[in-house]
């Protein structure tokens, strides 16, 4: 059988959080199916076997706002609803198509394809990998919040005509299924095990690691920083090292023992250098890819609820939401090494183990299966 994957990223030449899950399913997918790529690119000339790379342009706001208007879908759907991505479709041999992102299921719906229904012909298999009505809530203003009413409506349309829909978060995956979609499933998905972080040679730094173009991120690291001083308070040489592109705006003032680093060369040399990941996260959802990757190295993290989600009972991880609580443990891995590295240990085996006995490997299979 072949899967077809409808990407809105071209996975060999782009690297974001959602398409580190999406390489991941397609991965190990691979063990029952063939695996094509429909994607949009900005390099459309690049050829290589069971990939077709649609051209990724910029939408036309006028033509974008009268369609939809016209159609009534929202924005973010009509946007992605194009005659190429739909003759793309058309022309893949597929057994099973499956959309990253509720948007990119409206290419195969608007298909010749879709509208047959006949028995042996292809099904549609949904990853929601994380509900637009948080990002456009979060970084489109007023215009986010208006829209986002016709998002999940868009969202519900898609899940009700897809043959399995999978989320990332298990809250997500319940909402589906109270909202009448047989076949919700939550892909309690974990990373592989990498080369395990050495924190028994760090010093008593902490890290921050988040795309703060995001607007959740820069508003944890805004948090952060009026929480570092309780945190580094009478401990010598206490550190907090930020990575990762910055926020639009001003620089933020960064009190002592804070350093915005931007990126780093080596991320894995860096990140064996500290005792703990922290993310206070106050808005969140979706995938947590960065928890993930703490998990797969070993590194301990410190995290709030919105930050942790459903991969707290999975990994072992508690989301501490009050401040004095999430102080506390930061300052416990400042001061005790063999802590974090107890830490650090347990929570790698949990994430080793998960792999090793196959538990991501299963929750992509019984998504997918026909």
């Amino acid at each position: 059988m072949k899967a077809a994957f409808l990407l809105a990223k071209d996975p060999r030449f782009e690297s974001t959080g959602d398409l580190t899950m999406a390489n991941l399913v397609m991965t190990l997918a691979r063990s029952s199916y063939d695996i094509a790529v429909v994607c949009l690119s900005g390099r459309p000339e690049v050829a290589e076997a069971d990939v077709v790379r649609i051209p990724k342009t910029a939408p036309r706001p006028a033509e974008l706002v009268s369609r939809s208007l016209r159609t009534r879908r929202s924005l973010v759907h009509t946007r992605f609803t194009s005659d190429s991505l739909v003759k793309a479709v058309d022309d893949t041999d597929a057994d099973i198509f499956v959309a990253d992102h509720s948007y990119m299921a409206e290419a195969f719906l608007h298909s010749s394809r879709a509208h047959t229904r006949r028995h042996g012909d292809p099904i549609l298999a949904v990853s929601t990998v994380v509900s637009e009505t948080l990002v456009w809530r979060a970084t489109r203003g007023m215009l986010g919040r208006v829209d986002s009413r016709r998002i999940v409506r868009d969202e519900l349309r898609v899940a009700r005509q897809a043959y399995s829909v999978g989320t990332y978060d298990a809250e997500e995956a319940q909402f589906y299924s109270d909202h009448g979609v047989r076949r919700a499933h939550w892909l309690d998905l974990t990373l592989p095990p990498k080369a395990q972080v050495n924190i028994g040679e760090s010093g008593p730094r902490l890290v921050f690691l988040g795309d703060r173009r995001w607007s959740p991120n820069q508003e944890a690291f805004e948090r952060l920083l009026t929480w570092w001083p309780d945190i580094a308070r009478g401990i010598d040489g206490a550190e907090l090292r930020i990575v990762g592109s910055r926020g639009p705006g001003r620089p933020v003032p960064l009190p002592p023992g804070v350093e915005d680093l931007g990126f780093v060369d080596d991320l894995d040399a860096f990140l064996s250098t500290s005792r703990a990941m922290v993310a206070p996260i106050v808005t969140g959802g979706g995938v947590r890819v960065k928890i993930l990757d703490a998990a797969s190295r070993g590194m301990p993290v410190v995290g709030t609820t919105a930050a942790v989600g459903s991969l707290g009972p999975v990994l072992g991880i508690d989301g501490i939401d009050d401040k004095h609580e999430f102080v506390q443990r930061c300052r416990r891995y400042l001061l005790d090494r063999s802590a974090a590295v107890a830490d650090g240990d347990a929570l790698y085996r949990t994430n080793a183990d998960r792999w090793n006995q196959g538990a991501p490997h299963r929750a992509v299979q019984e998504w997918l299966a026909p």
